[in-house]
C-alpha cells in the first residue's frame, strides 16, 4: 500500500528571502530544494509585483469577456498562424477533450520568421492580435508580461541555485528572447458547460509557470501517489509551478507535476492569467550534473504514451499548440500534423 507522506496544502514561499542575507538565502534555497522535489507546485509571495497592476489586469480581463462576441471573434486565434488570439470555451483541447474555458492568448510581441524544413516552429513568431472594443487591454498585458517575466527569470535562477548549479545555469538557453506565453482565461459556470473539465489532466511545457488567481477556486494538482491537492486563490500570491523543461534537465529530480482545473458551480464564474516562461525555440534541454544528494533523488523522465515531451524545446512547444488547437493546426498548418506522430527523444 503507498502511503501518502506529503503535505495536503501546497508549501508557501517567501521570495524577499531570496534577496536578503547570505544566511536567509541560503535557508531560502535548502527549502526550495525540498518543495521542487515533493511538489513542484507552491503559492509564492513577496514578489514584488503591485498589488495595483494586479487589480488593473485582472478588472481589465474581466471587461475583455464581457465584450460582445462579434468583438472577441474579431481576433479569434484561427485567424492567427502563430497561435495568437481568443478562444470560445470548448475550442482548446487536454489531451482529445474540450476544455470549458474562453481566453485569449498572447505571446512575445514581434514579426513573423521566415522557416523552414529544419526550423518549423518559426511559424510560432509574428504579432499578438488585440481587440480593438478595448485599446487600453495592450499596454497593460504588456506591462504585466514584462513583470512575470522578471518573476519567471528570478525563481529560475533560484532554482538553479536549489540545484547545486550556478545562478545563471539556464541563461544559456532562454537569453535573449524565452517563450512568453500569457492568457487571461475565464471559465463559465458549470450549467453553460458541458463537464466539469475548466481544463483537463496536464503538465506544463516550458520552465515555470506563474499563475494568478482571482477569487474562486479549482485548481487541483496531483501527486504521484495519484490524489489531488487543492490549490484555492491566496491574496496577495502567484501559485508557481515547474514545468517540463525543468523535468528533462534534471532528470526528473524535479516534476512537471499534473493538474487540472474544475469548472466553478453553477452561477459562478472563474478568471485567472496563467504566464509560461519557457526556452529558446532553437535551443535544446541538457541533462544537467546534480551534485550527488540531489542526484540520487532522480526519478527519469515521465513517459507517457498520449504526450511525448521532446528535448529540442521548439519541437515540444510546436506540438503542444498543435495538439490543444486543432481548428489552427488544420487551417495553417496541415504539413506539421506528422508531428504529434513523432516519438520523444530520451
Amino acid at each position: 500500500m503507498t502511503i501518502h507522506t506529503k503535505s495536503v496544502r501546497l508549501p508557501t514561499i517567501d521570495f524577499s528571502r531570496f534577496y536578503g542575507g547570505a544566511t536567509e538565502r541560503e535557508g531560502f534555497i535548502t527549502e526550495l530544494t525540498r518543495v521542487l522535489h515533493d511538489h513542484g507546485f507552491f503559492y509564492l509571495t513577496g514578489h514584488g509585483v503591485p498589488q495595483t497592476l494586479i487589480n488593473d489586469v485582472l478588472a481589465a480581463s474581466k471587461r475583455f469577456f464581457a465584450l460582445p462576441e462579434a468583438d472577441k471573434l474579431s481576433i479569434e486565434m484561427v485567424k492567427s498562424p502563430h497561435f495568437r488570439g481568443y478562444n470560445r470555451a470548448g475550442y482548446e483541447r487536454t489531451r482529445g477533450e474540450q476544455d470549458w474555458r474562453e481566453q485569449l492568448d498572447i505571446n512575445t510581441e514581434g514579426e513573423p520568421v521566415q522557416s523552414g524544413p529544419d526550423t518549423p516552429w518559426n511559424r510560432l513568431y509574428g504579432p499578438n492580435q488585440w481587440p480593438e472594443a478595448l485599446p487600453e487591454l495592450k499596454p497593460l498585458l504588456l506591462r504585466y508580461q514584462a513583470e512575470v517575466t522578471r518573476i519567471g527569470i528570478d525563481v529560475l535562477k533560484a532554482i538553479a541555485l536549489a540545484l547545486g548549479q550556478p545562478e545563471n545555469a539556464f541563461a544559456e538557453i532562454y537569453e535573449p528572447s524565452p517563450s512568453q506565453l500569457l492568457k487571461i482565461i475565464r471559465y463559465p459556470g458549470r450549467e453553460a458547460t458541458g463537464s466539469d473539465q475548466g481544463v483537463g489532466a496536464h503538465k506544463d511545457g516550458g520552465f515555470v509557470t506563474v499563475l494568478l488567481q482571482d477569487t474562486t477556486p479549482g485548481l487541483r494538482i496531483r501527486t504521484e501517489e495519484g490524489a489531488w491537492i487543492e490549490a484555492p486563490p491566496v491574496p496577495g500570491t502567484f501559485v508557481i509551478n515547474s514545468g517540463e523543461l525543468l523535468e528533462l534537465a534534471t532528470n526528473g529530480f524535479v516534476r512537471a507535476d499534473v493538474h487540472d482545473v474544475v469548472t466553478p458551480p453553477v452561477g459562478t464564474e472563474r478568471f485567472s492569467v496563467a504566464f509560461f516562461l519557457g526556452a529558446r525555440y532553437d535551443a535544446a534541454i541538457p541533462v544537467i550534473p546534480l551534485p550527488g544528494e540531489l542526484k540520487r533523488g532522480e526519478r527519469g523522465v515521465t513517459v507517457d504514451p498520449l504526450n511525448p515531451i521532446f528535448r529540442e524545446v521548439g519541437i515540444n512547444h510546436l506540438k503542444s499548440r498543435l495538439r490543444s488547437h486543432p481548428d489552427v493546426a488544420a487551417k495553417h498548418h496541415p504539413d506539421l500534423l506528422h508531428l504529434l506522430e513523432l516519438p520523444a527523444t530520451p
